[in-house]
């Protein structure tokens, strides 16, 4: 078997000890590997994992290749909102074991505290004796998503009702329309403090590999933009009118529309044509998938999200972000569909950008999202600097 990563060895001495844990392990550091380990020199008699659907195959040989030893069960997290009978079962076969051990793989799928699937977890993360989070970024959309996360590890490490962890943690607005009264996230506070929280029961780690990331941006010009100018001002029809709208849903609309616009296929093509190795397409709607695909039959055209979960790539060596994600966490994913243990050569990133304003506002998104992880990381830096002396 192969041997133990430096980073693997590093978690499994600091997790070893305590009976609840995250490992916030970037793709392609094996983070698998290290919680098999975990669970292994543990005492435990029967293993939950709950993961994303898709993955529960990957999962699996991950589990027989690494040679994990206890009795385990395999669910996707999906289940656990679509079916009672299935929640049921779970809680009574966990009744019926004295020390168990539940995982929470992509334990970004449990960051709404108020969905079903999340409630589930917690309630079934009350009866295991040891609990385990993995994944590679703890935060999506903004330092809330923390808090379900390590709520599951224990309510003890926070101490803190939700309510108190906005107060405490996120600078917000109140705005009230008519009869409506909503809260905006205007930004994170204290992140220093809530890491010192939850440091004792994280490892982090970065993948380091040795070679470079590149990343290229491209402008291309929209030909036929009318329907995105329409969509647009729907948008802004409706809140004059309504108020409140649904703003990803119309902001997705807006992309849409120009999502197979000529001037966009056109620079894919010749930036396509440029490219000399095998390329990876990354795209967000179904019928621009299909497209490519007919469009590229030599590269391999894949959906952000559930299209990319637990795929390795390494074979491949330019990715093109054909479209744009507001999804921070997506777009690491994608990233790291090349870039992990594996990876021999150099890696290219190729950003198509299109000359509506639209674009540069889920470019700005993203810079946000990676300002927080980045002052996250920093905070732990500053600690792994000072324990160094």
């Amino acid at each position: 078997m192969i041997p133990l990563s430096v980073n693997q060895r590093l978690a499994i001495k600091k997790l070893e000890r305590l009976r609840v844990g995250a490992l916030f392990m970037e793709p392609g550091t094996g983070k698998t590997r290290a919680a098999v380990e975990l669970i292994n020199s543990s005492k435990t008699d029967y293993v939950l994992f709950i993961v994303p659907f898709q993955t529960k195959q990957n999962f699996k040989k991950e589990l027989i290749k690494w040679g994990l030893k206890p009795k385990y069960r395999i669910e996707g997290v999906e289940s656990l909102s679509n079916s009672d009978r299935l929640y049921l079962e779970l809680l009574d076969e966990i009744e019926h074991h004295k020390r168990v051990f539940m995982v929470v793989d992509e334990s970004l799928k449990i960051k709404n505290i108020h969905a079903k699937r999340t409630e589930r977890v917690m309630k079934l993360g009350k009866f295991a004796y040891y609990r385990l989070i993995l994944n590679g970024t703890p935060i999506s959309k903004n330092v809330l998503d923390l808090y379900p996360q390590i709520e599951f590890l224990s309510p003890k490490i926070l101490s803190m009702r939700y309510i108190e962890f906005w107060d405490k943690f996120v600078e917000y607005e109140t705005r009230i329309d008519g009869y409506a009264q909503y809260t905006i996230v205007k930004d994170s506070v204290n992140i220093p403090y809530l890491y010192s929280l939850i440091e004792p029961y994280v490892f982090e780690a970065k993948l380091r590999l040795g070679i470079s990331k590149n990343e290229n941006y491209i402008d291309y010009i929209v030909d036929n933009p009318e329907a995105y100018w329409q969509a647009k001002q729907e948008m802004l029809q409706k809140i004059d009118f309504m108020g409140d709208v649904d703003f990803l849903a119309m902001t997705q609309k807006m992309q849409h529309s120009y999502s197979l616009d000529s001037g966009h296929l056109r620079q894919c093509d010749d930036l396509v044509s440029e490219l000399k190795r095998k390329t990876i397409i990354f795209v967000k709607y179904l019928d621009t998938k299909a497209e490519l695909i007919k469009r590229y039959p030599k590269c391999k055209v894949i959906t952000y999200g559930k299209g990319s979960l637990g795929l390795n790539l390494q074979e491949y060596k330019n990715i093109i972000f054909y479209e744009k994600t507001w999804d921070y966490a997506q777009l690491e994913q994608a990233k790291r569909r090349i870039y992990r243990i594996g990876q021999s050569e150099d890696v290219n990133y190729y950003f198509l950008t299109g000359d509506l304003g639209l674009e540069n506002l889920i470019e700005s998104s993203i810079a946000k999202k990676t300002s927080l992880l980045n002052l996250f990381k920093e905070t732990s830096n500053r600690k792994e600097f000072a324990n160094e002396f």
